[in-house]
C-alpha cells in the first residue's frame, strides 16, 4: 500500500540537487500508492570515512528527511531545511545511494516519527523503506527491547533496521569480520513474517543497496550509460548486471511508473530474492528460510542468474496530457483502452466463417474450465463489481454455475473450494493482498486458478495456472475507471471462449461479438454526456447521500457507481439491488434524497419501470438512466431527470452505463474541492490486509 523507490548512480557524477530531484520524482510517480507521509535518505556532505572496529570503513551518518503530508510537503520541507544548513546541493557524487518512501498508514498515525525511512537508532546505521505488513513485529519488538533497543515509532517497520543492527553487532562481537550486507539482510529475513518489499541502506556498507521481497511488488531498473539505447541485440547480455566500470544508474521501485522515464530495461524481483547493488553490479541471491547461521558463521547462498525484460509502456501513458486529473484522463481514454483490450482477440470471420474469440492465455485450459463443477469469481472492490457484471453472460453461455466471493470473506469463512472448481481471480494490480491470499488458498485446495489482471508479471499473473491480461494501460488515479470496463470486456470474452460454438448460443455469441467490436464507438458517444454530468453534479454538490438502484446486469453498475461517488466525492452512496427496494431501502425515500435508477432496455426493463413508479409515488427525487429515446417512457413527472445512453447488447450495457456515473463522481469531487486522484484514506494498490 506504500511506494518505495531507490536511486544509485555508479561511476557517473551527479550533483546532490539532481539526486534529490530523481528521488522526489520517483515518489511523485508512486504517490497513488499512499500519500499521508513521505521521506528520503541521502548521504551527508562529508566523504571522509569514520574509523570502524570492523575491517571496512564506515561512512558519515546519512541524512534522513521525513514529513507528514504529501510529496510536495516533503519537497518543501527538505529545501527549507537545506537552506537553514550548510548542505551543498551542488556537491557531486560519483557513487551515491538514496532511498525514498511514500506512505499509506497502517501502523501508527501519519507523523514524521512513523514515516519512512525507519532507522536502527542514533547514527542511522541501518535504514529501511518498507511496503507491506510485518505480522510478527510485536514479538520481535519485545525481543529487541530486552536487548536494549528503544523504539520511537508505532510502526511495524522499525523492528527491521533495529534487527539488522542487532545481527550486525552480534556478528562483530563474535569476531565474524567478514559479514556482508547481504548476509545481514538474509538473517533479518529469516525472522520476518508477513508481506514485504524492503530496501536497505547502511553506513557500514557505503554506496550499497539491498532489496528483497515477499508478496509485495518490487522491480529493478538498469540504465547503462555506455549502451546504445537502440542496440537491442545486446539487451539480454548478462554484462548488464555484472560488476564493471561502466557508468550506470540503477533504480528500485514498487512499480514501473517510477522507472520508465529513466529506462525500459527492468528485472521484476521474485519472492524470496535478495538483490544486492554493489560496485556497479547486481547480485541476486535466493533466500532459504532453512539456511542461516551454522556453527557461528553465516551461510553463503548461491547467486542466481536472471534476464532483464523490456517495459512495454511509454512515459506519455503516465502523464496527464491535456487533462487536469488522472481520473479525468482515464475516463476519457476508455474508447482506446477497450480497443487495446480486444486487439487480436476478436475473430470476425468471413461470410462463411464463425465469429470467435481467441484468448491465448486460456486456450490450453478451456476444456478443463468447461468441465468445471462451478466457476468462482474472487475479487475485491471494483474488481469484484466487474466480475458481478460479467456473471450473467458467463452463466448463459457456459451453462456452468457461477458464484461470487469477496476475497477477504472467503478467507474469513474458509469457504469450500474444490478440485473440480475453476477459481477466477480478478485484480487490476495483480498484487491485492486479500486476493493473493485467496489464490494461495485455492491452489492448496487443488482448483484450477485463472488470473485477470492489468499488470504483466504481477504476483497473480505469475502464480495462477493461466489467465488474461486486460491491457488497459497504466491507471494512476486511485479510483479505477478504465480498468473496470476492460475487466468486464475481458470476462465477456472469457464467457464467449468457454461457451464455444454451440448452435444454441450462436445468435447470442455473434450479437455479443458484434457489440464488442462497436463498443468503443458507443463509449465515445456516451462520453459526450460530460457537460450534462457536470451540470447534474452542481445540483448534487450539497447532498449528503445518494442511492443507486440497479438489477440484472446493472446491479453491478449500481454498486460500482455508488462506490465511485463514495471513494472520491466523499459522499455517502449506496448501490442497491432494485428487487430488494421494498425490503427496507424504501423507508429512506423522500423528496430530498437523490435516487439514481438504472433502467436501460434489457430483460429487467419493465421491472425497473415499476420501481420508478413506486419511488415517484413516494415523492422520490429521481434521476433515471435510460436507453436513447426512452426518456418519456421512464419519466413519471417533470421533476424526474433522465440520462439517455446508447443501447448495446445487454451483457455489454454495464460498460456504457457506468461512464455517466464515473463522470458524475469526478465532477462532484472537483466541485466539492477534494483531491480526485488521491481520495482521503485510500490508496491504489491494496497490498496489506
Amino acid at each position: 500500500m506504500c511506494g518505495i523507490f531507490a536511486y544509485l548512480n555508479y561511476n557517473v557524477n551527479k550533483e546532490r540537487r539532481y539526486i534529490l530531484q530523481v528521488l522526489f520524482n520517483g515518489l511523485r510517480r508512486l504517490e497513488y500508492r499512499g500519500y499521508d507521509s513521505a521521506g528520503i535518505a541521502i548521504d551527508s556532505n562529508s566523504s571522509d570515512p569514520i574509523p570502524s572496529s570492523s575491517s571496512s570503513s564506515v561512512s558519515q551518518p546519512p541524512l534522513v528527511f521525513r514529513r507528514e503530508g504529501n510529496i510536495e510537503s516533503l519537497v518543501k520541507s527538505v529545501y527549507q531545511e537545506v537552506a537553514e544548513t550548510d548542505l551543498n546541493l551542488d556537491e557531486s557524487f560519483s557513487i551515491h545511494a538514496g532511498i525514498a518512501h511514500t506512505r499509506w498508514a497502517t501502523h501508527g498515525e501519519p507523523a514524521p516519527r512513523n514515516s519512512h525511512p525507519q532507522s536502527s537508532g542514533d547514527g542511522n546505521d541501518f535504514l529501511v523503506v518498507h511496503n507491506g505488513v510485518i505480522t510478527n513485529y510485536e514479538v520481535l519488538k519485545e525481543t529487541l527491547v530486552r536487548h536494549g533497543f528503544t523504539f520511537e515509532s508505532e510502526t511495524d517497520t522499525e523492528v527491521i533496521p533495529k534487527l539488522a543492527k542487532f545481527v550486525f553487532d552480534k556478528a562483530n562481537e563474535e569476531g565474524d569480520q567478514t559479514v556482508t550486507f547481504s548476509q545481514v539482510v538474509l538473517e533479518v529475513m529469516r525472522h520476518l513474517e508477513g508481506a514485504y518489499a524492503l530496501i536497505f541502506k547502511s553506513r557500514h556498507y557505503p554506496n550499497e543497496l539491498i532489496a528483497c521481497k515477499r508478496g509485495s511488488p518490487l522491480l529493478l531498473g538498469v540504465k547503462d550509460l555506455t549502451e546504445n539505447m537502440n542496440n537491442a541485440s545486446a539487451f539480454h547480455d548478462e554484462k548488464f548486471l555484472s560488476k564493471n566500470d561502466h557508468p550506470k544508474e540503477l533504480f528500485l521501485s514498487s512499480d514501473a511508473n517510477a522507472v520508465v522515464e529513466h529506462t525500459k530495461k527492468v528485472l521484476v524481483i521474485e519472492d524470496g530474492e535478495v538483490v544486492h547493488l554493489k560496485d556497479g553490479g547486481v547480485t541476486i541471491l535466493k533466500f532459504d528460510s532453512d539456511k542461516g547461521k551454522h556453527g557461528g558463521s553465516f551461510s553463503r547462498p548461491a547467486s542466481v542468474q536472471r534476464a532483464l525484460s523490456v517495459l512495454e509502456m511509454e512515459v506519455q501513458q503516465i502523464n496527464k496530457g491535456k487533462y487536469e486529473h488522472y481520473m479525468q484522463k482515464e475516463i476519457h481514454e476508455q474508447p482506446e483502452s477497450l480497443t487495446t483490450t480486444m486487439r487480436g482477440r476478436l475473430i470476425r470471420g468471413g461470410s462463411h466463417k464463425v465469429k470467435t474469440v481467441l484468448l491465448g492465455g486460456l486456450k490450453d485450459h478451456l476444456k478443463t474450465i468447461r468441465r468445471s463443477r462451478r466457476i468462482v469469481f474472487i475479487g475485491c472492490g471494483t474488481s469484484y463489481n466487474a466480475a458481478l457484471a460479467a456473471r450473467p453472460i458467463l452463466e448463459e453461455l457456459s451453462g456452468v454455475p457461477v458464484t461470487m466471493e469477496v476475497a477477504s470473506d472467503l478467507l474469513d469463512r474458509q469457504g469450500p473450494i474444490y478440485r473440480e472448481d475453476t477459481a477466477v481471480f480478478v485484480s487490476q494490480s495483480g498484487e491485492t493482498a486479500d486476493t493473493l491470499l485467496a489464490l494461495e488458498y485455492a491452489l492448496e485446495n487443488g482448483a484450477l486458478c485463472v488470473g485477470i489482471t492489468n499488470t504483466v508479471g504481477s504476483a497473480i499473473a505469475r502464480h495462477t495456472h493461466c489467465g488474461v491480461h486486460i491491457n488497459a494501460g497504466a491507471e494512476i488515479g486511485v479510483a479505477s475507471t478504465k480498468a473496470y470496463t476492460s475487466q468486464i470486456v475481458v470476462m465477456a470474452m472469457l464467457a464467449l471462449a468457454i461457451g464455444g460454438d454451440t448452435i444454441s448460443n450462436e445468435a447470442k455469441r455473434e450479437a455479443t461479438i458484434d457489440g464488442l467490436i462497436d463498443l468503443p464507438n458507443k463509449v465515445r458517444e456516451v462520453l459526450q454526456l460530460d457537460q450534462e454530468m457536470k451540470d447534474l453534479a452542481k445540483l448534487l454538490i450539497a447532498e449528503q447521500s445518494l442511492l443507486v438502484f440497479g438489477r440484472g446486469y446493472n446491479y453491478a453498475t449500481a454498486l460500482e457507481g455508488a462506490l465511485k461517488v463514495k471513494e472520491v466525492a466523499l459522499m455517502h452512496s449506496e448501490g442497491i439491488l432494485a428487487g430488494e427496494m421494498k425490503h427496507g431501502p424504501l423507508a429512506l425515500v423522500d423528496e430530498n434524497l437523490p435516487i439514481v435508477v438504472i433502467a436501460t432496455r434489457d430483460a429487467c426493463f419493465s421491472k425497473q419501470q415499476s420501481v420508478i413508479q413506486q419511488l415517484h409515488a413516494r415523492k422520490g427525487r429521481l434521476i433515471v438512466m435510460c436507453s436513447k429515446g426512452d426518456a418519456a417512457a421512464v419519466s413519471p413527472g417533470e421533476s424526474c431527470r433522465a440520462i439517455e445512453v446508447p443501447q448495446v447488447e445487454d451483457c455489454l450495457q454495464p460498460v456504457v452505463n457506468i461512464i455517466p456515473l464515473q463522470l458524475l463522481a469526478y465532477h462532484l469531487t472537483v466541485l466539492r474541492g477534494f483531491n480526485v486522484d488521491q481520495p482521503r484514506n485510500l490508496a491504489k494498490s491494496v497490498t496489506t490486509q
